[in-house]
């Protein structure tokens, strides 16, 4: 048995412990503006319900273990009183991971992300459409549990009004757990599927993706692409040049063969099976040489 004193290992051991030990965790994937009205969405599992009579959810953004800096998220809540707290599904997962990314104050995560900001009726911070359940809050309190890098801050939420997907809902009206199929986090880069159990997400580049509204519109648009699938794509550093999109095509006969057909369907069908089985390069290589 290995037995710690958290006061002897470095936070940043002690964070992987924790996250490791304590799962499956909720996704809160929070909307929140800042006080002069810039759209951030950000993941949090440190997350739960607390009550339903007042309905009360709390998530917790906790400053980076890496140099005790503050989450736009949490200086949005403490501004303006006001967050949209968002379910994750397997749908949308990559997407979700893609959000996660550290871009620059002002950018705006849903474009980057690929996703929908929905108005909400009652709080002003956006919904995420895709969402299968949205919930907006307004905040009722921020209690900071420490002043180090890795403390958490608990933001206390009220929920006000909430959206269901109907989709999502059984005979009876009740969410059917398996038709919502929500994802929860784990260690690492760990998930678990609620129908479907344990699968991985890579984390998002230490460097910035490109992002999903960089995306050629031919490929952003496409019928076959999800938004996992766009998800993927948009968490590369930098887009393959044309010279090794050449040599790509040159050396593969299927490539040449589905590019030569002029289907562009059966291009991006290509291209998600290059995604699934984590080709990510190659997918770009392909929908690159056919990008009119």
């Amino acid at each position: 048995m290995l037995t710690i004193d958290p006061k002897d290992i470095p936070t940043a051991r002690l964070h992987g412990y924790l996250l490791g030990a304590v799962g499956p965790r909720p996704i809160a994937f929070a909307s929140t503006l800042s006080k002069d009205g810039k759209v951030n969405l950000s993941p949090f599992s440190f997350f739960n319900v607390f009550s339903a009579n007042p309905p009360v959810m709390i998530f917790s953004p906790a400053r980076r273990v890496r140099d005790n800096t503050t989450k736009h998220t949490l200086e949005n809540v403490i501004a303006t009183k006001e967050v949209v707290i968002n379910v994750v599904n397997y749908d949308m997962v990559q997407q979700m991971s893609l959000s996660s990314t550290e871009y620059p104050e002002g950018v705006n995560e849903f474009e980057k992300a690929g996703l929908t900001m929905e108005t909400s009726e009652i709080v002003a911070p956006f919904r995420v459409k895709e969402s299968p359940v949205q919930f907006e809050c307004r905040v009722l309190e921020v209690k900071a549990l420490g002043t180090e890098g890795g403390a958490g801050n608990l933001v206390i939420c009220e929920v006000v009004r909430l959206h269901i997907n109907e989709e999502v809902l059984d005979a009876q009206g009740q969410i059917d757990q398996d038709k919502i199929d929500l994802v929860s986090r784990m260690g690492g880069n760990w998930y678990s599927r609620a129908n479907a159990g344990l699968f991985e997400v890579p984390k998002p580049l230490s460097s910035l993706g490109i992002g999903v509204d960089r995306i050629p519109e031919q490929v952003r648009l496409s019928k076959v692409l999800t938004g996992n699938d766009l998800g993927k794509l948009g968490n590369v550093e930098r887009l393959p040049d044309p010279e090794e999109v050449e040599a790509f095509v040159s050396s593969s006969l299927q490539a040449k063969k589905v590019l030569s057909s002029g289907a562009l369907d059966q291009v991006h069908l290509m291209a998600q099976e290059l995604l699934r089985t984590d080709k990510t390069a190659d997918a770009w290589k392909l929908l690159l040489a056919a990008v009119k």
